[in-house]
């Protein structure tokens, strides 16, 4: 396996590929992602092939944007499973990487612990206090692609999403939820504060 060449391949493309209107699902989002996956994994215990194809996951999981706005997951996979027997990734370790890509699709449904930890790393920003910055590249995205009209929608939409959302990791039920569970008060606050 050849995990750095695979991520100099994939950086390469996010950031000659990725369109400039994708304010959050953007090179940034994807590194950010990245970390948050090195840092669960070090606190779940996960090392060695796993944490390597863990990681391969994060850069490759919003991938697909490259390609194409809807189902964007299934691109990813099909540039992974395009690309990565070019860096000695075998098959059983790419279909391992496309199902933690696919369990990013939103609602969440990951099936193994791998899985678990690339979904709160997705999700890491919702309880940090990076929230607000993170959420407004998010909302002028989507108002961009005219997925939302006004800030009202997004608040409500965030309130919905929030309230619908957990956490897998034990990691992040204890370090992230509390703060996230805070945000959707103040949410909730604005949409009062906003009638």
């Amino acid at each position: 396996m050849d995990p750095q060449g695979a991520r100099a391949f994939i950086l390469d493309k996010l950031r000659r590929e990725l369109p400039a209107a994708r304010s959050y699902h953007s090179l940034e989002h994807t590194l950010d992602v990245y970390a948050s996956v090195v840092d669960i994994a070090e606190k779940e215990g996960i090392s060695g092939d796993g944490l390597t194809l863990l990681k391969i996951a994060a850069l490759y999981h919003d991938a697909g944007f490259t390609e194409q706005d809807l189902d964007h997951e299934e691109a990813g996979c099909r540039i992974a499973r395009a690309k990565l027997p070019e860096y000695g990734f075998g098959a059983e370790q790419i279909e391992l990487i496309c199902e933690m890509i696919m369990a990013t699709r939103i609602p969440q449904s990951p099936r193994n612990k791998l899985a678990r930890i690339l979904c709160d790393a997705d999700l890491d920003y919702l309880g940090r206090p990076d929230f607000i910055p993170i959420g407004t590249t998010l909302f002028k995205e989507m108002r961009h692609y005219g997925v939302l009209k006004s800030e009202r929608e997004w608040n409500e939409l965030q309130v919905r999403f929030l309230e619908r959302h957990k956490y897998f990791t034990r990691t992040n039920k204890e370090s992230r939820e509390p703060r996230k569970q805070e945000h959707l008060l103040e949410v909730k606050a604005w949409l009062q504060a906003n009638t």
